[in-house]
């Protein structure tokens, strides 16, 4: 049974636009996923500006997986990861007790081409809130895929239809991505108490009602729900066990209103290292002024 459907709202992110699905004022959270971006669908041109980048940045209290349909994002961070990003790869960082890290579209930059991919934050454990920030890359080729009747299903992590990917995750969860041709079905189990998929190509059709691109479908607990692809589909399937309510502000996830306050406040003050591999640049905290001009921008 479908208890929500929440329709994305589209945010021009000063390059390109993203599609904002999670929170939702009726949905704050599916399991442990409190964020959920789509990006684009856009062709970025060659020569694009480096205001398009997203430069770094900080994060507390969340793991982050940005997944890619097309295109290529370079990532560097705190902790001295510097990984390209590419279709169908699993990029995983942790945040815990701090991260910093930007996003480049330096492909782009060089040679133009397409973006679009889907970036999602699960909130950690309150036990591991606090933990060893870390980045960990996991290539297509290493997760596990099913192929049957019209269905190719990749999971990301967790667990599902019986496979597991070997991606660190803190607690109990799904994340699947899956492309059905039209008249094929895939079949959500009841493995976890909280469900949704999103619709990211085409559309679908689901207890006789039809839901196309952008939108994304929260089912009741209980009870397995099967989804018809009326056109060749994209679909994103998430959920897992709940961590408790988040407060969330800016780039940061806590359990604590407090720690969000110290979060903002070592921000401010520069005391999160950032990139050793990126150039010095930092996003300021909102409603602070922003820093000098970097030369080399």
């Amino acid at each position: 049974m479908i208890d929500l459907v929440i329709d994305q709202r589209r945010k021009d992110l000063g390059g390109f636009e993203v599609g904002r699905v999670l929170p939702f004022a009726k949905r704050r959270m599916v399991g442990p996923f409190i964020f959920f971006d789509h990006m684009g669908p856009v062709e970025l041109a060659a020569g694009i500006p480096r205001s398009v980048d997203v430069r770094p940045h900080p994060h507390i209290g969340l793991s982050t997986v940005t997944y890619l349909f097309e295109g290529e994002i370079m990532h560097r961070d705190s902790v001295g990861s510097e990984q390209p990003i590419r279709p169908g790869e699993v990029n995983w960082m942790t945040a815990g007790r701090g991260i910093t890290h930007s996003e480049r579209f330096e492909k782009a930059r060089a040679k133009g081409g397409p973006m679009h991919g889907i970036q999602a934050w699960v909130a950690l454990p309150e036990a591991d809130e606090e933990s060893d920030p870390g980045f960990w890359h996991h290539g297509a080729t290493d997760l596990p895929v099913i192929e049957e009747d019209g269905l190719w299903a990749r999971v990301i992590a967790g667990d599902a239809f019986g496979l597991s990917a070997d991606v660190r995750t803190h607690s109990p969860m799904s994340y699947v991505h899956c492309a059905l041709q039209p008249g094929a079905r895939v079949t959500v189990p009841a493995d976890h108490p909280e469900r949704a998929a999103y619709v990211a190509i085409g559309t679908v059709e689901v207890q006789g009602g039809r839901f196309s691109e952008g939108q994304m479908l929260i089912f009741a607990q209980g009870g397995a729900v099967d989804i018809r692809a009326v056109t060749p589909a994209t679909l994103m399937l998430l959920g897992g066990e709940p961590v408790g309510p988040r407060f969330i502000e800016w780039n940061f996830v806590s359990s604590s209103k407090e720690r969000l306050e110290q979060a903002k406040a070592d921000w401010r003050a520069g005391r999160m290292k950032l990139p050793d591999l990126d150039d010095g640049e930092f996003i300021p905290l909102p409603g602070d002024p922003p820093p000098p001009a970097n030369p080399m921008s």
